[in-house]
């Protein structure tokens, strides 16, 4: 039905896709796996008419095929559901369903009767029973996420590509869109399914293909490959002699080697889809892991403990203080600082000097009557620029001009400036060279020698084995495993991940 032949696709600096060959068959539903800049997205982009290929083609239908842009792919019948709905939300339901083939009468004006009439039949099999003349806003995520599924269909599309699908979807709503595949499947449709929950792709999929690196590293029937050996190869460690029929099931919080009080204690937080009763603790002095999959939900957990992620339920405490219902505000008071996972978007304030990101966080205790004292802020930076080994002209440049692990630093020492007593840190060395990484790695020691308590999410399995001390596996959100002592391995890990436990 498609294929992808030798493709390549470089940007500036990073080659995104590496002679890529990917073939769906007629009514497959194909699996493509990989973490985070493996280059799933950029495949899609070039086979959706987004970006074109460097080297390589791409064959449709068993035809040559070029797709100038997304349109062009549309009109041809490749369908493409994103992960993030993008639809009209202050348009009607039905509006967004027919968006561009809105039906006519004879005079070629609107038939909103008949628009409206269609539109509640068509979605009554999706599960949607909502007036369709309501905003589509207005609706919940996952009902929004139905209709884009029923509009990516309806155009009489041959493939249809779902990137992360049910990333917002309830399992009873996950069970219609199972039903939905496997019609689609029976007639002839072929599918790609983009999800890195181990458990939806077993259950749906017959073939994967998993890139790394924008490389294919492996393709085939699903059924042949253990799941032990699927977490293997898109993280790169080849476990093929691990064989684990269980995983280190999770009895209550694991205890730190110090004996004092958790600095630190999550207590079942629960988010509607993302999170389900997640709960740990952590002492002074003790780096927490969280180990998983992209998508487990490990980012979302540090952000419901820094109050950035709403929680339907759940508590967190700091010292033994509960946070009540977690604020960034109250978070940020009770001594929880953050490092984001994407520092450039909810981070750095690259338009600002070093010192001027620096002091950000502190400007409140570093004033008095409304005005600020400038050898305070000096002072403070140049501690912070010393003790990191932040590398600038001086505290006046511009941080979106230093290297991606000086910005880092820069956004490590705001956090420090605060006097934390937990530091949640979401993927601290992602994007910056090997040096830098090893500097971080350091003085991430270093703070939990001094007492801090570290809670540590890291998509790299070595750097979270050689950094924490425990290691909390999520999947799909739930917590299921820690690995203490002697199970602090990548071997336990993955398959940990591979296999769950019971929680």
């Amino acid at each position: 039905m498609l294929e992808v032949i030798d493709v390549s696709k470089t940007f500036p600096g990073v080659r995104a896709l590496d002679h890529v060959s990917f073939t769906l068959n007629q009514g497959e539903v194909h699996a493509l796996v990989g973490e985070n800049g493996a280059g799933k997205s950029t495949l899609i982009k070039v086979l959706t008419g987004v970006y074109q290929p460097d080297d390589g083609e791409l064959r449709y239908q068993q035809q040559k095929a070029q797709f100038g842009t997304p349109m062009d792919a549309q009109h041809a019948g490749i369908s493409t559901i994103y992960q993030e709905v993008n639809l009209v939300p202050l348009m009607s339901v039905a509006h967004n369903l027919f968006l561009g083939r809105e039906p006519r009468n004879r005079l070629g004006l609107l038939d909103e009767g008949r628009m409206h009439r269609e539109a509640r039949e068509i979605l009554a099999g999706y599960g949607v029973t909502a007036d369709v003349r309501r905003q589509l806003g207005t609706l919940a995520l996952g009902e929004q996420q139905m209709v884009a599924l029923a509009r990516a269909v309806m155009i009489d599309a041959k493939v249809v590509i779902m990137d992360e699908p049910t990333s917002s979807l309830e399992p009873r709503e996950v069970a219609t869109l199972f039903g939905v595949i496997r019609d689609l499947h029976s007639r002839g449709i072929g599918i790609i399914y983009v999800s890195h929950r181990l458990d939806e792709l077993y259950q749906i999929c017959d073939a994967v293909t998993i890139l790394r690196d924008g490389k294919v590293v492996h393709t085939g029937k699903l059924t042949d490959l253990e799941r032990i050996r699927l977490v293997s190869l898109m993280l790169g460690r080849e476990m093929s002699e691990v064989r684990r029929e269980g995983a280190t099931a999770f009895s209550g919080a694991a205890t730190g080697d110090t004996g004092a009080a958790p600095v630190l204690r999550a207590s079942g937080l629960t988010s509607r889809t993302k999170l389900h009763d997640i709960s740990f603790e952590v002492r002074p002095g003790e780096v927490v892991g969280l180990g998983g999959l992209l998508g487990a939900g490990r980012s979302e957990t540090i952000k419901a403990i820094g109050g950035a992620y709403p929680l339907d339920s759940g508590d967190v405490q700091v010292n033994g203080v509960d946070l009540k219902k977690p604020t960034t505000v109250r978070a940020v008071k009770a001594g929880i600082a953050v490092q984001p996972e994407d520092r450039k978007a909810e981070g750095i304030i690259a338009g600002l000097s070093v010192r001027e990101n620096i002091a950000l966080a502190v400007l409140p205790q570093l004033s008095r009557l409304g005005l600020v004292s400038d050898s305070k802020i000096d002072a403070i930076v140049e501690k912070y620029m010393t003790r990191l080994r932040i590398k600038a002209s001086s505290p006046d440049q511009l941080v979106g001009d230093l290297s991606g692990g000086n910005q880092q630093k820069v956004l490590l020492a705001r956090l420090l400036a605060t006097g934390p007593k937990v530091l949640l840190l979401d993927e601290p060395t992602r994007g910056i060279d090997v040096g830098a990484k090893a500097e971080v790695q350091s003085l991430i020691d270093e703070l939990a020698a001094e007492g801090l308590g570290v809670v540590l999410v890291s998509s790299d399995a070595e750097e979270l084995i050689e950094g924490a001390d425990r290691v909390v596996v999520l999947r799909d959100g739930v917590v299921v495993g820690v690995l203490t002592g002697a199970e602090v391995t990548t071997e336990d890990l993955m398959a940990t991940i591979a296999a769950g436990g019971n929680a």
